[in-house]
């Protein structure tokens, strides 16, 4: 796993140079992401880049596809392995609707689902699993959807030249205490809190579900102004609970205001937490490193855990009754 880790950046790159197919798809006022586990995550990031357009999203985590769906819109279907059940269902759902459809996989069911119906496809290869696959995808997924996606050429080439950045401080080319992923893993001997700004929420749910898939330890993710109103309490009790915080260069300046009233909180209450700071750049770029950086803690924490991290036989157990 941490080979492929490690090439991330290139195959990122050649990624996007591959000789993929661009789609082409006219009046869309609806997207609709679908997808779960590692493919869910990829519908985050498209969401978040989507944010600030005036297009609806929509991501389906699930079997059932919301009831505003129609002809004008696009839905995205995303399954690595293309056999999780829950994309294949909303894939059929949406060709039942007559939706604009596209769907991504390393062949499975879904591939045969939409060659045998028409449905426009496109094949990524797989690296090991679907969580160490992301760069693949996501960077073919861009190129595909470039007519789509509204993220300017410039801002995915910086996205990769910032992963071959932080590539040289994070991979395990770079064992030493000046890596911050092995410094976060050697830190967490507990239950680690996320706390995120709505901006970095794929991050946030991408680090949950890799510590969760890597190390196989709990994991929670709280969004930092609906904490203030509720999961800040939980501290009042001592606990194994560790607090993580995902701050963004760019954060709103309320949600900063926050930030600080929350160290200060911990800071009274001799609680330790860490800080991860996004670097400067757009959305893409930030979420990405972000992600590479997370990611990586969660295999260093397996390994000095004695944890392979590649197994998920608790997954196993469950599709094999599906």
């Amino acid at each position: 796993m941490y080979a492929i880790y490690d090439k991330w950046p290139e195959i990122a790159k050649n990624a996007y140079n591959s000789n993929a197919i661009p789609a082409d798809f006219k009046n869309i006022e609806h997207i609709v992401f679908a997808g779960m586990g590692g493919s869910g995550a990829l519908g985050d990031i498209f969401s978040s880049i989507l944010s600030k357009t005036n297009v609806h999203v929509t991501l389906v985590k699930g079997y059932i596809l919301p009831k505003t769906v129609d002809s004008d819109t696009l839905v995205i279907t995303t399954s690595v392995s293309g056999n999780t059940i829950e994309t294949l269902t909303v894939l059929d759902s949406a060709k039942k609707l007559d939706c604009k459809i596209i769907a991504f996989s390393d062949g499975g069911k879904l591939k045969n689902y939409c060659t045998s119906n028409k449905i426009e496809y496109r094949n990524i290869p797989q690296h090991l699993s679907p969580r160490s696959s992301f760069t693949e995808f996501l960077y073919s997924m861009l190129k595909v959807l470039e007519s789509i996606i509204p993220v300017e050429k410039q801002d995915i080439f910086e996205s990769i030249k910032e992963l071959e950045n932080i590539n040289k401080k994070i991979s395990s080319t770079n064992l030493t205490e000046d890596n911050p992923s092995l410094q976060l893993a050697e830190w967490i001997k507990g239950i680690p809190m996320i706390y995120y700004p709505w901006g970095l929420q794929a991050a946030a749910i991408r680090f949950k579900n890799s510590l969760q898939e890597n190390a196989k330890i709990h994991a929670i993710a709280e969004d930092i102004l609906e904490a203030s109103h509720n999961g800040i309490v939980s501290w009042e009790k001592p606990s194994i609970v560790q607090p993580i915080l995902l701050e963004g260069e760019d954060d709103f300046i309320k949600t900063k205001e926050r930030w600080k009233i929350l160290k200060e909180y911990f800071k009274e209450n001799n609680i330790d937490y860490r800080e991860i700071k996004s670097i400067k750049g757009n959305i893409l770029s930030k979420l990405i490193t972000m992600i590479y950086l997370l990611d990586y803690t969660s295999i260093y924490h397996a390994v000095l855990a004695k944890i392979d991290p590649t197994p998920i036989s608790s997954i196993d157990f469950i599709k094999k009754r599906l």
